[in-house]
């Protein structure tokens, strides 16, 4: 009797610790997944879809030319109005490098579920051509397929992969059903390639259409080093790179995360959250910079800080004007301090950047000129941002400060070149960023 019971302890006790040891391990994977330190390498900001924008208000004296066109002169932005049964390439430029990879889905303003047939990662080689030993697909759950629901964005299982830092990759993701309107960033500078069916694992699209905007791709994050960290740019057209060479990767953000990442210091990814003719404090070619901060900064992993360039539109929009319904310089002050507070609130550091000069520009007059002139001296004078980088002191003409220096200014008199746009990335020192 004796015996038996001892037998029966024992088996209990071996029951017992095989299930300690399997609770061990699964426990031990869930501490590794839950160390993983996640930073983004890349990231856009999504926008509204098209609508149409009420004209500024004209200052009495200026001739206003036809407003859409007033608006144009970048390069072609074709957003396709709908996608079914076509594969959309994508082309993403990286800045820090990393051991897992996974990529951010959004379709934050789609009026229909969005449905993803198939999905992969790849290595680019040229043009749509993709490194084949490279190519990897990408799953939801373990699942090849998913709908995303309007408003909803998800994140993709990670993938195993050496990625290394200023590299070029490939998301390329097979639309099944009629999308609707896609969620987009209109001006992505990089050339994406749409074709008839799934092509998600052919080595190039051989025949497609092409856009150089990004649809529904928000992200693609990496597990980096447990030093790296992230900096938002948050702006314009000036940080979104209107005026710079498309396929080229001269937008002043990504060329300050060069200076970063071919120094060999501490990893650190530039996001360039820049939407073209964005506002601070309302609603426009994008939801105002006050209604995004939560989705384009603080939903990013990894960020330590935020560099902001924005307030230009908003002076010229409903402030060139005097009156009761004109835009104070204070207004706009107002919108910085709860950008700057609300980032504080989360541990961001911010880094102001001064409003650039832009006569020349058919909106432009003395009345938003002093308006700026106001808000930058304030930038620069308040102590409210945790450092500035003065890019109106950088391209401006030293003999005409309301201008672009001739050799930054492509023609449009407001939104620097490739030229000027290195010297914005020049101008940063990288010190600052380690505080």
């Amino acid at each position: 009797m004796v015996i038996v019971c001892v037998q029966r302890f024992t088996s209990l006790l071996c029951l017992v610790t095989v299930g300690v040891l399997t609770l061990s391990g699964n426990a031990q994977k869930l501490v590794e997944k839950r160390s993983d330190h996640w930073v983004s390498t890349w990231a856009t900001a999504q926008e509204l879809a098209p609508v149409a924008v009420d004209p500024p208000q004209v200052p009495v004296g200026v001739v206003r030319p036809n407003f859409n066109r007033a608006r144009g002169g970048g390069p072609r932005t074709d957003v396709p109005g709908t996608l079914e049964n076509q594969t959309i390439r994508m082309i993403v430029h990286t800045t820090i490098g990393g051991s897992k990879v996974r990529v951010q889905i959004s379709n934050a303003f789609g009026k229909k579920p969005l449905v993803i047939g198939a999905a992969s990662f790849a290595l680019r080689k040229s043009e749509s051509e993709i490194d084949e030993a490279t190519l990897r697909p990408l799953t939801f759950g373990g699942r090849s397929s998913i709908t995303v629901q309007p408003g909803v964005l998800v994140l993709s299982d990670a993938l195993i992969f050496e990625l290394k830092p200023l590299c070029d990759i490939a998301i390329s993701l097979f639309v099944s059903k009629d999308s609707g309107a896609p969620t987009a960033h209109t001006l992505g500078l990089h050339t994406s390639y749409i074709s008839k069916g799934d092509t998600t694992t052919d080595a190039a699209i051989a025949q497609s259409t092409t856009t150089l905007a990004y649809l529904w791709l928000s992200s693609v994050d990496v597990v980096a080093s447990p030093k790296a960290f992230a900096i938002v740019a948050l702006g314009d057209s000036i940080t979104d790179g209107f005026k710079a060479t498309p396929d080229a990767n001269q937008a002043w953000p990504t060329l300050l995360a060069n200076r970063f990442n071919t120094k060999g210091t501490v990893p650190v990814s530039v996001l360039n959250q820049g939407i073209s003719g964005n506002e601070v404090l309302r609603d426009g070619a994008g939801v105002s910079a006050l209604a995004r901060f939560d989705r384009d900064v603080l939903s990013r992993p990894g960020v330590k800080w935020m560099i902001l360039l924005e307030g230009i539109n908003d002076i010229n929009l409903h402030g060139q004007i005097t009156g009761p319904t004109a835009l104070s310089a204070e207004e706009l002050i107002f919108g910085y301090k709860q950008l700057i507070e609300r980032a504080h609130s989360h541990g961001i550091k911010v880094m102001g950047a001064t409003v650039m000069p832009e006569e020349g520009v058919w909106l432009a007059t003395e009345t938003g000129e002093a308006k700026r002139r106001e808000v930058n001296r304030w930038i620069r004078t308040s102590g409210e941002f945790d450092s500035v980088v003065d890019f109106d002191e950088v391209v401006r003409d030293p003999t005409h400060p309301s201008c672009l220096k001739p050799e930054f200014n492509p023609g449009d008199n407001i939104h620097p070149n490739d030229l000027g746009n290195k010297a914005m990335a020049d101008k940063f020192d990288l010190s600052v960023f380690k505080n």
